[in-house]
């Protein structure tokens, strides 16, 4: 197995050269007794610089336990807010947060966790003109990102400014983690060369999670994280760590660096970073005789014209009883092509979902059975509620 690669790297932080203060002592006294960390290795963790893109589901266990432990300084950067249906797994924020920058909460709950530690807020979304610059700034990365544009963009400013990064993501009851970019060690292009389809990519929205998971996962890539700046246990380089949440089972796959990787490699193409939506197919214009998108606004437009379509609901049922568009019809997406009978023929259709991609789909499955007029909303009931219909219960 490839645990035998250097765990620590070039950019790692030096050891603080102040003493630990009495209250250190004390609050570190679990990892002072420890022989691997002691004194030395607080004082690493006292000066090491972590970031974390995202301060969802994996980013809110991980800032919490490296807070918890010490790490001087956690950059947070997310652009979204605080929703009711976060709190379910992002246990980094409360009730009393909602409607507020993920950001501004983290701050204040890991201040109050540890005031030691400096929390540098970024309340952006990491976007291919500034993740260069602000991953130069920290001594590791931690990707709690939830989408691929943004895992690969994290990866390859990761290779690019020479810092390497823990990589963890969900999907319902399974979960994956390793190491990407140590010196030697392989990335995540070399696992990942190319991304799916996007309509292959159900979000968790859409998909579902369960709320524990990104705990497991999330913590696990803040001990990968310790380990790293600490120089001690063997890490998850070369490793991915595979977890099934109902089996209760753990494997690994090994991994290598790909001599022909693009990011990586031996002769790298990839030298600067690109637009990671239009490389991962996200604003891919639509291909001649697929699916018709509205945004939620030509939606609205539509529903005031001379012929309204009718609004064909594609989630399932605890979904629609939450929120939905008035007037709309529910036709769950697994029982469609069972229920096509009941779709009328003759008239514009519009399918809905939460997000945009079960709607696409069952666009695309009316229109192989012969509908000839079929739209799917774009980004589905939740656009609708940030465009059209702020009043919306969203979830």
């Amino acid at each position: 197995m490839p645990g035998a690669i250097p765990i620590r790297s070039d950019a790692d932080p030096a050891p603080a050269g102040a003493p630990l203060s009495p209250d250190q002592l004390q609050r570190y006294a679990r990892h002072l007794t420890l022989p691997e960390i002691g004194a030395t290795g607080q004082a690493r963790l006292r000066s090491a610089r972590v970031l974390l893109v995202g301060a969802g589901g994996l980013g809110s266990p991980a800032a919490l336990y490296l807070a918890a432990a010490g790490v001087g300084t956690l950059g947070v950067v997310d652009d979204d807010v605080v929703d009711v249906s976060n709190l379910q797994r992002q246990v980094l924020h409360g009730t009393a947060a909602l409607g507020t920058p993920k950001v501004d909460s983290a701050v204040a709950r890991l201040a109050d966790l540890n005031p030691d530690v400096t929390v540098e807020a970024h309340p952006e979304r990491l976007g291919p003109g500034t993740a260069r610059a602000l991953v130069q700034r920290y001594d590791l990365v931690i990707d709690g990102s939830d989408n691929f544009p943004t895992r690969y963009l994290v990866n390859d400013a990761c290779i690019l400014e020479r810092r390497p990064f823990v990589y963890g993501s969900i999907y319902r009851f399974e979960g994956q983690l390793s190491l990407f970019g140590a010196p030697g060690g392989p990335c995540y292009r070399c696992l990942f060369a190319e991304p799916p389809a996007p309509e292959l990519v159900p979000s968790c929205a859409d998909a579902g999670v369960l709320g524990v998971l990104p705990g497991i996962i999330g913590t696990l890539q803040a001990l990968e994280a310790i380990k790293w700046i600490l120089g001690i246990g063997t890490s998850a380089v070369g490793r991915l760590v595979l977890f099934d949440a109902l089996a209760l089972s753990w494997r690994e796959i090994a991994l290598r660096r790909d001599p022909a990787c693009v990011a990586c490699g031996d002769t790298p193409s990839v030298t600067g970073l690109v637009d990671y939506d239009a490389f991962c197919g996200v604003t891919t214009p639509a291909r001649a005789g697929s699916v018709e998108e509205l945004t939620p606004s030509g939606l609205r437009q539509r529903l005031g014209g001379e012929r309204p379509p009718v609004l064909l609901d594609v989630r399932e049922p605890w979904e629609f009883e939450i929120a939905h568009l008035e007037g709309s019809r529910l036709l769950p997406l697994g029982e469609l092509a069972e229920r096509l009978a009941e779709v009328p023929r003759q008239v514009p259709l519009v399918t809905v979902c939460h997000h945009g991609v079960r709607s696409r789909t069952a666009a695309e499955l009316l229109m192989r059975a012969g509908f000839a007029e079929v739209a799917s909303l774009a980004g589905g009931v939740d656009a609708w509620a940030t465009e059209v219909d702020p009043g919306m219960r969203r979830y």
